[in-house]
């Protein structure tokens, strides 16, 4: 409306032909004013009182009873420069007036919209009980306690799950939707996963689906514009919903869920109040949402540096038995040779050499010790160079062939048959000392069946620290002992950890071999995992190593 404010006069204001007609600033100070009376809802004005117009205009002393939400309206249409109607009551300090109003902003030349013009008719008194006090078309005081309600709740916690599930069931409760749903992303994927659900139990439940957001258009539109996207369908998909409204939230420019909502009984228009209080909750919520993500990262550090001391006290306690045996294993026989208790030579030579077994022993012992603090500490030194694979199996042979004889089980080695070498890029000393890990790990833990090496060769290329390789090959250190339980075998990996000390116990040594394998390996460009289909069932520890050169593989006729 374009109206100039000069022109305000009473006169002008009753041409309008509504009961009450008023003009006023984003304050709510009036500039004009006029009332005509009536007898039905004017119970303070008498039936022969003339229209009330007053040119002081501070002599008027009605207002509405729910002032600071009528004083928003204003602002909102003098914001928006867009009508509203809506109900209020006006009270004079003595009496309680309904009215249905419209405010429309008074747009001047230049387009600025300083004042509203204010337009009411008196509601009859069957009408009054109908319409709650400050009640508006455009509900905006509902919508603000909605709004309070929710960011009351989900400040009170810092668990996610419960943010998660307070969120939906509160607007899905408040906007009186069909399906409201938090949409989570996986992090480090392109998959987006149904966290938590409120459900109308007349439609299918959505919750734990999860899905690629680049097969959904509207998601990724909805996530990089970071506004409320509306969908219209015709309810034949799974989510039964014919119309959609996604609302994405962020915390300090970062996604972190959609707030989705369905309205599956009949096409919805959401309207514009409706969008800017998703889009009020969608702060509100994905701030929450950052702090319990903050918090429960918090709490998972925490009890993972508990569990690191717990295993650490565990290792020192285990380690310092372990280092006690094989020494005083060597002050034993020394002290049998140095009394003069052996019956001859021999038997001397023999406790000389359990000591020095017991030396290299506990040489490895503080070995391993010494090599996890240096990979911790990223002071471990590398030297990759073209190795050969049979000459580690030689190695390992050596090593394993006799000690697999004298438990009567079977020891075998089972390389690719090839015209050339099978050259690896790799340290031969660390890589040897993974080998000898496995293998001694498989002698230790093998009492029937036996231990079987083989290796495969994969041609094709990968990128290794950087450096491009002609191919990998996959060694398998497969043996028929105690195995491992399903449950246990995603930690053997971790430092400290031993897979049960009432079980393993009896075997000795740290519990560090693993570890340090895995280190090893992965600082050389390979990988490494472990398999068992549980206790009593064996176990295969399987590594690959990058190749230097692709050998020639002999075609079997």
């Amino acid at each position: 409306m374009t109206l100039n404010p000069l022109e305000h006069n009473a006169q002008n204001l009753s041409s309008l032909g509504a009961e009450l007609v008023f003009t006023q600033d984003i304050l709510g100070h009036y500039h004009s004013f006029y009332w005509r009376s009536s007898r039905d809802s004017m119970p303070s004005i008498d039936d022969d009182s003339p229209p009330l117009s007053i040119d002081d205009l501070t002599k008027i002393k009605l207002f509405p009873i729910q002032k600071q939400t009528y004083l928003e309206c204003i602002e909102r249409v003098l914001t928006r420069k867009i009508p509203e109607q809506c109900h209020y009551i006006f009270s004079d300090e003595n009496y309680s007036f309904p009215f249905n109003l419209i405010i429309s902003p008074i747009i001047l030349f230049n387009g600025d919209a300083k004042l509203v013009l204010v337009m009411g008719n008196s509601l009859k008194k069957e009408e009054v009980s109908l319409i709650p006090h400050g009640f508006s078309n455009n509900y905006p005081e509902s919508y603000q306690k909605l709004l309070i309600n929710i960011s009351r709740k989900i400040r009170r916690t810092l668990d996610l799950e419960t943010i998660w599930q307070q969120t939906v069931d509160s607007i899905g409760l408040g906007l009186k939707v069909n399906r409201c749903l938090i949409i989570v992303p996986s992090y480090d994927t392109d998959f987006l996963e149904i966290k938590a659900e409120y459900c109308d139990p007349r439609y299918n439940s959505l919750l734990g689906f999860r899905f690629n957001f680049h097969d959904y258009e509207e998601v990724k539109k909805a996530i990089l514009f970071r506004q409320p996207t509306t969908i219209n369908l015709d309810g034949s998909t799974s989510s039964q919903a014919l119309s959609v409204l996604l609302v994405p939230t962020f915390y300090q420019q970062e996604f972190n869920s959609i707030i989705c909502l369905h309205q599956c009984d009949h096409q919805r228009q959401w309207n514009e109040s409706e969008l800017e209080l998703v889009q009020e909750l969608g702060d509100q919520v994905g701030t929450a949402i950052a702090q319990g993500t903050i918090y429960q990262k918090l709490e998972q550090a925490n009890a993972e540096a508990k569990e690191a001391s717990r295993l650490k006290s565990e290792f020192l306690a285990s380690t310092s038995h372990e280092l006690r045996t094989p020494l005083n294993g060597i002050l034993g026989f020394l002290k049998l040779v140095l009394d003069d208790m052996a019956d001859d030579i021999e038997e001397e030579r023999e406790f000389i050499d359990q000591a020095y077994h017991s030396a290299l022993h506990l040489l490895n012992l503080i070995n391993d010790i010494l090599d996890i603090a240096k990979i911790e500490a990223g002071k471990l030194e590398f030297n990759l160079d073209s190795i050969s694979l049979n000459s580690i199996c030689e190695e390992i042979y050596k090593f394993a062939h006799n000690q697999a004889q004298k438990k009567n089980i079977y020891f075998k080695i089972n390389l690719p048959s090839t015209y050339d070498e099978i050259l690896l890029q790799a340290d031969y000393q660390r890589l040897l000392q993974v080998m000898l890990n496995l293998v001694g790990n498989s002698l230790k833990f093998t009492h029937e069946g036996g231990i079987e090496i083989t290796a495969e060769i994969i041609s094709k290329k990968f990128s290794v620290l950087d450096v491009s390789v002609p191919g990998m090959v996959k060694i398998n250190v497969a043996d028929t002992g105690i195995g491992v339980s399903l449950d246990k075998q995603e930690k053997l990996f971790e430092t400290f950890y031993q897979v049960d000390g009432s079980r393993t116990k009896a075997y000795g040594g740290t519990g560090l071999g693993l570890a340090i394998s895995k280190r090893l390996i992965e600082a050389m460009g390979g990988k490494i995992s472990f398999y068992s289909m549980g206790e009593s069932l064996g176990s295969t520890v399987t590594l690959t190593v990058p190749l230097s050169q692709l050998p020639i593989l002999k075609t079997e006729k």
